[in-house]
């Protein structure tokens, strides 16, 4: 079978998209299958293109056996709603017309959170008389909603009928959550074309290691009870409650690592020299590589998004790459992912934008080591039930059964 998959964010870019959609086209490979990805120069999410690389019209590489095209596009930060929209349709423009040259392809997935590259899969699989499948990572545009990116009704009633339409004319929609799939069933879609297939983990990459000394030396966290956020710093992630309980917790032996990028990131930064907070530490993304050293300097993972009702809807990937780290999660998201972490016993949940709460949780898992262990030890065993290899091949016999069909 040969699959052709198209999405804007792909290794060596970091982020959950590019993570996921490289892990699962690399077992479809080791499974016997031929797997053609079509993407864009790597710029998330700084929007610069990665040292290496360039924004051509078409260049191809080969990562792990899977053949990797890449098309121009607009490339632009993540600043401003009518740029990245002009990013989005860019590259929706030239995947499509790349996608045309590449042969024998026997179905097309299309991935969100945005679904313009869905609308690329879907005109492509109608040029090809092919079967395309709708990899539904976001509820888009009700995300951009929930943040104030966007508030004209207008516009937002179009792209929700856009929406509609490419879910109902795919042969599957495979949802990251079970709560996503519930909602577009009651929007009408039909329930059997949708399989939940959630995000996961690596467990050859992520894995408990004992804390980098070197990297702990250089960033001055000896002695310190390291309290992590690695990830995007995006409008969605309202991370100034962090910032918060960084305040609050001042002087008490606990410290506040940042990894990553985003919109968000310099107005964190400021804000953090604003308030003159002497426990928090900002570091840039850093390569696929060496990711797992910085996770392994934390003694807790902290997860957080805005507290609104689309987001009781999602389930943070870092979620599962801190239990394979054996990383007891502070969870600030409510709803699918919470009851996640309660099941699994993988840490302690709190209230969307309570710093009140994160600071209480964070001080009674440093004076108890023995919960903070408890902890440890359930989020390794949890994490087996979520590998990513097996989530992989769920996921292509979907993929077997539409193309079978």
């Amino acid at each position: 079978m040969h699959i052709l998959f198209l999405t804007d964010n792909f290794p060596p870019e970091v982020n959950a998209p590019a993570s996921r959609t490289f892990e699962h086209c690399r077992e479809w490979v080791k499974a016997g299958h031929r797997v053609t990805v079509v993407t864009c120069a790597p710029n998330f999410p700084k929007g610069k293109v990665f040292d290496g690389y360039q924004n051509r019209l078409w260049s191809r590489e080969t990562m792990d056996g899977i053949d990797v095209v890449r098309v121009w596009s607009y490339v632009t930060a993540n600043e401003g709603f009518l740029r990245r929209i002009l990013d989005y349709q860019s590259y929706m423009v030239t995947a499509t017309i790349a996608s045309l040259f590449i042969r024998r392809v026997d179905l097309v997935i299309g991935t969100s959170p945005q679904f313009f590259t869905a609308c690329a899969a879907y005109v492509v699989s109608r040029l090809k008389f092919r079967p395309y499948i709708f990899e539904l990572r976001d509820l888009w545009p009700e995300s951009i909603k929930a943040v104030g990116a966007m508030k004209n009704a207008r516009a937002i009633a179009l792209l929700e009928s856009l929406e509609l339409f490419l879910y109902r004319k795919s042969a599957r929609v495979v949802s990251v959550t079970q709560s996503f799939k519930n909602i577009l069933v009651r929007r009408g879609i039909d329930a059997a074309k949708i399989e939940v297939v959630t995000n996961g983990v690596d467990l050859s990459n992520f894995k408990p290691r004992a804390k980098d000394a070197a990297l702990t030396k250089e960033l001055g966290l000896e002695g310190a009870f390291v309290a992590g956020y690695i990830g995007t710093h995006g409008l969605a992630h309202g991370l100034e409650t962090l910032l918060a309980a960084a305040e609050k917790l001042r002087g008490k032996g606990f410290v506040f690592l940042f990894l990553g990028d985003g919109a968000r990131k310099q107005a964190l930064r400021d804000q953090a020299a604003a308030m003159k907070l002497d426990n928090v530490v900002f570091i840039d993304s850093v390569s696929k590589a060496d990711v797992a050293r910085y996770w392994s300097l934390l003694d807790v993972s902290v997860i957080h998004l805005k507290k609104t009702d689309l987001f009781t809807t999602v389930i943070p990937s870092k979620l599962f790459e801190s239990m394979g780290m054996g990383l007891p999660v502070l969870h600030g998201v409510a709803g699918e992912s919470a009851d996640i972490v309660r099941a699994e016993g993988a840490g302690i949940p709190f209230t969307p934008e309570s710093a009140d709460e994160l600071a209480a949780a964070l001080e009674r898992l440093k004076s108890n080591p023995a919960e903070l262990e408890q902890f440890r030890t359930s989020c390794l065993k949890g994490a087996q039930h979520y590998d990513r290899t097996n989530l992989a091949l769920k996921m292509l016999r979907v993929l077997e059964a539409v193309v079978k069909k």
